[in-house]
């Protein structure tokens, strides 16, 4: 587990969501909640102007593969 990480490591972003919030549904975050979470996170050093769509996306995706991953 990397010491920081931001925006652009969204697999590390979906195992700390994992982590952190094991009884939440990633399908059923909204990225507002979503945004705020990962700004949330210890170690997460991402300026939050600079997530978007996208990115929120691709760690919404990398979060439903860990959730799946803990849950088989």
């Amino acid at each position: 587990m990397p010491a920081t990480f931001d925006w652009d490591n969204a697999e590390e972003i979906g195992i700390q969501l994992a982590e952190k919030y094991p009884d939440a549904d990633p399908l059923n975050v909204r990225y507002t909640d979503l945004h705020k979470w990962v700004i949330g996170l210890d170690g997460f050093v991402g300026d939050p102007k600079h997530s978007n769509e996208a990115k929120l996306e691709a760690i919404q995706m990398a979060w439903i593969e860990e959730h799946n991953e803990r849950k088989a």
